[in-house]
């Protein structure tokens, strides 16, 4: 940091300006973050020698703001794995008070507000990370809800505060990571807003957007009415992270009671793939028995075509016997093709009495199949029902808190306007009251003239 050290004693707005960004990452300078674990370890860098770190190997060991990215990066994931693990732990929905979901919040505010090129106003130079979270409204239309949201809350006053509530709500929509890696994706838009050297425009912003993606699995429930979001200061608490000798009992029972949940979660996703596989496995049956039901069908018709025509040829048979039996005595030719004829005739119903028990076979074994399709269709349907009735009562719930918050928002409206009928009012009763005073004022004047007109014509009527 020796290019923003001033080159003269004598104070100047620029000086000041650098001097207090100093003290604010103070805290990032002059040490170097690094995960251990599930720890924080902090090291000043005067106590360690400067070697290449193998996560900055294409980077300036000794250059600040290179470490205070590392050191940002390393906070939010600290941050983040400390969430999931202290939310299942928890095991219900969080609220604003959720002392990890505020440090949370305040990691992305640094990590946000890194490399903001500074915007001149008519009260100064200001830094806001408000404007880069604008620009996911333009790259995803589906993010105008927050954004409008945002900007219809009452009591925000600043681009701090309205940038704050828009990262809340957009956890509550559990698409904070989706939108951290549009804008990140956009460098292009992003130069506009950051430096060069900013974490939004390097390597470890993209880092941090891929672990946001594990906050989809915790349900928060933030009211940011009554939240004074743009006078807060955030201020990363490390000792929510440091090393401990107290706190490594109750480390170890939460990552028991963490193991015990992800076992849970494990055996139930081990189960939805059996599920699966068995639904795919009796699908594959059902495609199995119509094709054997269809091919069963064609051999029945080939089947009931061979009887038919075993049967003309039994009757053809018959009369071609009583035709030679009644030529029998003429010829004891006719004698011996009878003999054959009575054996073919033998041949041909038992061909046929083979043919109707296969054909029986046949007949049964496609029953059981059509029994078997049956209770298959039957157990998917109720399997679709089950799941129709999740996916609707996930659309109520989603409803239900959109109603919740469409009237909250409605009863602030509707307060305020009263608030400002009733000043009227009062104003007006003022006005009146002091109209009221001044017609009393002149009445009594009015009341005096009298008097001292009536006392003047006395006297005038006795000089006379």
């Amino acid at each position: 940091m020796s290019d923003l050290t001033p080159q003269s004693e004598t104070p100047t707005p620029t000086t000041d300006k650098i001097t207090q960004a100093a003290r604010e990452t103070i805290y990032l300078c002059n040490f170097r973050v690094s995960v251990d674990g599930e720890w924080l370890c902090l090291r000043e860098l005067n106590d360690i020698s400067l070697t290449p770190d193998p996560e900055l190997d294409h980077e300036d060991p000794k250059d600040p703001i290179a470490i205070e990215r590392l050191n940002l990066m390393n906070m939010a994931k600290l941050s983040i794995k400390g969430l999931i693990e202290s939310a299942l732990n928890l095991g219900r929905t969080l609220d604003s008070d959720y002392a990890p979901l505020q440090q949370f919040f305040v990691v992305m505010e640094h990590c946000l507000k890194h490399g903001l090129k500074s915007k001149k106003t008519f009260l100064g130079q200001n830094k806001s990370f408000w404007g880069p979270l604008e620009l996911v409204e333009k790259l995803t239309p589906e993010a105008g809800e927050i954004t409008a949201s945002v900007k219809d809350l009452p009591g925000l006053r600043t681009p701090l505060g309205r940038g704050r509530a828009w990262l809340r709500l957009a956890l509550m929509q559990k698409k904070l990571s989706d939108y951290m890696k549009t804008i990140i994706n956009r460098k292009d838009l992003l130069s506009e807003f950051y430096e060069p050297n900013a974490l939004m425009m390097e390597e470890e912003g993209a880092v941090i957007a891929g672990l946001l993606v594990g906050l989809n699995v915790i349900d928060a429930n933030l009211c940011m009415k009554g939240e004074d979001l743009d006078s807060q200061v955030g201020v990363i608490d490390f000792s929510m992270y440091l090393k401990d000798g107290g706190h490594s009992s109750k480390s170890a029972e939460g990552d028991g009671q963490i193991t015990a949940i992800l076992d849970q979660k494990n055996y139930v996703e081990e189960l939805n793939r059996h599920l699966s596989a068995s639904v795919n496995n009796l699908q594959a049956k059902v495609d199995a028995l119509e094709k054997s039901n269809t091919k069963l069908t064609e051999e029945l018709a080939v089947a009931n075509n061979r009887i038919i025509t075993l049967q003309e040829d039994v009757e053809r048979v018959k009369e071609e016997s009583s035709f030679q039996q009644e030529s029998r005595k003429a010829s004891s030719a006719d004698g011996q093709v009878l003999g054959e004829t009575r054996k073919q005739l033998r041949e041909e119903t038992q061909l046929r009495l083979d043919v109707e028990r296969e054909l029986e076979v046949q007949i049964g074994m496609k029953q059981e199949m059509e029994l078997s399709m049956k209770m298959l269709e039957k157990d998917i349907c109720e399997k679709q029902d089950a799941l129709v009735e999740l996916r609707q009562q996930l659309e109520d719930l989603r409803a239900i808190n959109q109603q919740l918050s469409h009237k909250s928002q409605s009863a602030d409206l509707s307060s305020k306007q009263k608030s400002e009928a009733i000043a009227r009012l009062e104003e007006k009763i003022s006005q009146m009251s002091g109209t009221v005073n001044q017609l009393e004022n002149s009445d009594k004047d009015l009341v005096k003239q009298a008097r001292t007109l009536s006392a003047a014509a006395g006297k005038l009527l006795q000089q006379q």
